[in-house]
């Protein structure tokens, strides 16, 4: 996996070969040297492997998920801020099929960090708010719910959130 800073220098050199090339009267070459621009800058902001792993998990390939999350080493370093989230919050989802504890660490690391979209913000939230449920922490439950109500525009959570709330009348 490459640094996020040396995706950005490996972009700075195609830029400056496209120069010289556009100098040299190679015009065709400099035209696709910047298109071909375009993608070390998109890997700076999405990030290849959390790609794929969301792509593993679209197939409910949580092993294969697992796997592409493994190659990034060290988050903190090889990752933007939001990359960092979306790391954490692939975490926290493939964590909560089996160990509810560590997956409440990494949903607050991925909220923190910041996410790009409402929804996976929501999704994240009511993950939390489930796990706040188990613990029988109510009031905690409530309002995480009620962020996810505002989060949530095209209503796709609405059967889960009628279920969360059915489950705290029990409580």
């Amino acid at each position: 996996m490459l640094n996020k800073n040396i995706k950005l220098i490996i972009a700075g050199l195609i830029v400056i070969t496209s120069i010289w090339q556009f100098t040299e009267n190679n015009i065709g070459n400099g035209i696709f040297l910047l298109l071909l621009t375009i993608i070390p800058i998109f890997l700076y902001f999405r990030n290849e492997y959390i790609l794929l792993a969301f792509l593993k998990l679209r197939k409910q390939d949580f092993e294969g998920a697992k796997k592409w999350l493994s190659y990034i080493k060290n988050p903190e370093s090889a990752l933007v801020r939001k990359q960092q989230g979306y790391f954490n919050y692939l975490h926290g989802i493939m964590l909560s099929q089996t160990n509810i504890n560590q997956s409440e660490k990494y949903f607050k690391k991925a909220i923190e960090l910041g996410l790009s979209m409402d929804m996976d913000l929501a999704v994240a939230k009511l993950n939390l708010a489930g796990i706040a449920l188990s613990r029988r922490r109510k009031l905690e439950a409530t309002t995480l719910i009620t962020e996810v109500k505002k989060l949530d525009k095209q209503n796709m959570l609405k059967e889960q959130i009628a279920m969360m709330k059915e489950q705290m009348k029990k409580i």
